[in-house]
C-alpha cells in the first residue's frame, strides 16, 4: 500500500467532511503497525495502522481505519453508508471476523495540546468523550541492549506504565521525544514498543518528512453531536463495561439487537491501560 499518497488524499477528504481546526503543521509523519491480542486464551490477534503526525510543538496519533470511518460518518448520508456496510458484513459472516471497514483504535491522542498536557478523544457506541492526560507519563529506565529498526540504530528502555511492563526501542538519531499512542519522553523517536506478554505491540513500518501537513483537531462526534467531558479512569471503567456487553449498549441506544441468539462471549482481553481496577 502506498501509505504516503493515500494518506495525503485522505487528509484532503477528511478536511472537507469533519468539523476541523488546524492546531499545528507536521514536519514528520510515521506509520505504526499495532497488533493486539483480542483473545488471550487462544492467542488470536487483530491489527491496526496508526498514524503519528509530528509538528513543531504538537503531535497527533490515531488509527487510519477509524479515521476513515469517522469521515464517512460525517457525510450527509454517512449513517446510511455505515449501516449498509454493517448489514452486508453481518449477512456475509464478516461482522464477527472484523473483515470489513470498521473502527479499530478509536482514540485520537494529541500530545502537548494544550501545552504541557495530552488531550484524548475516544468513543463508546454513540457517545464521544474527551479528557486530559499527563504528557509523557512514562518513567523510563535505560538498558544497554541495541538493535536496528528501519536502518536506524535503536536503544532499549523499559517502564511500568498503568498496569503493564513495557519495553521500548528508540532511535537517538531521530531526536524527537515522541512515539505511537501515548508513548514518549525518550531522547529519540520510539520505533517499537510492546508489553510483557506481547498483548500489545506497536512497530514502526514507515516514516517520511512532510512539509506543512495540517495537524487538525478532529471533532469526530457524530451520534452525540458533542464531546462529553470525563476523566481517564472513569472512561476506562465505562470502556471495560461497554466491551463486556457491546450489544446491550447498542440495543439500549438504538433499539437494534445485534445478538446472534448464542450465549454472550466473555471478553478475553483487557484494555491497554489496566490501572482502573
Amino acid at each position: 500500500m502506498r501509505i504516503g499518497s493515500l494518506f495525503f488524499v485522505f487528509v484532503i477528504f477528511v478536511l472537507s467532511t469533519f468539523s476541523q481546526r488546524i492546531i499545528d503543521n507536521a514536519h514528520l509523519k510515521c506509520q505504526y503497525q499495532y497488533i493486539w491480542q483480542n483473545d488471550t486464551l487462544n492467542g488470536k490477534t487483530r491489527d491496526d495502522l496508526l498514524i503519528l503526525q509530528i509538528g513543531k510543538s504538537i503531535s497527533k496519533s490515531y488509527s487510519y481505519y477509524s479515521n476513515q470511518v469517522d469521515s464517512i460518518s460525517a457525510l450527509p448520508n454517512g449513517k446510511k453508508i455505515i449501516g449498509k456496510m454493517i448489514d452486508n458484513a453481518m449477512k456475509s459472516g464478516d461482522f464477527m471476523k472484523g473483515n470489513y471497514l470498521h473502527k479499530r483504535m478509536k482514540a485520537y491522542v494529541y500530545k502537548n495540546y494544550p501545552q504541557g498536557k495530552t488531550t484524548v478523544t475516544d468513543g463508546l457506541s454513540l457517545q464521544d468523550y474527551i479528557y486530559k492526560d499527563k504528557l509523557n507519563a512514562q518513567e523510563w529506565q535505560f538498558a544497554d541492549s541495541t538493535k536496528t529498526i528501519l536502518n536506524y540504530p535503536c536503544q532499549m528502555a523499559t517502564c511500568d506504565f498503568r498496569g503493564r511492563r513495557w519495553t521500548a526501542w528508540f532511535a537517538p538519531d531521530i531526536p524527537i521525544s515522541d512515539g505511537p499512542w501515548k508513548f514518549g519522553g525518550l531522547p529519540g523517536l520510539i520505533m517499537e514498543v510492546y508489553d510483557r506478554g506481547n498483548q500489545c505491540h506497536f512497530t514502526i513500518i514507515g516514516l517520511q518528512k512532510v512539509e506543512n501537513e495540517p495537524i487538525v483537531f478532529s471533532e469526530t462526534y457524530v451520534g452525540s453531536k458533542r464531546f462529553e467531558k470525563t476523566n481517564r479512569i472513569d472512561f476506562l471503567k465505562a470502556q471495560k463495561n461497554y466491551l463486556m456487553d457491546m450489544n446491550g449498549y447498542i440495543r439500549m441506544e438504538t433499539g437494534i439487537d445485534l445478538s446472534t441468539g448464542k450465549p454472550e462471549k466473555i471478553m478475553r482481553y483487557d484494555l491497554i491501560e489496566i490501572d482502573y481496577k
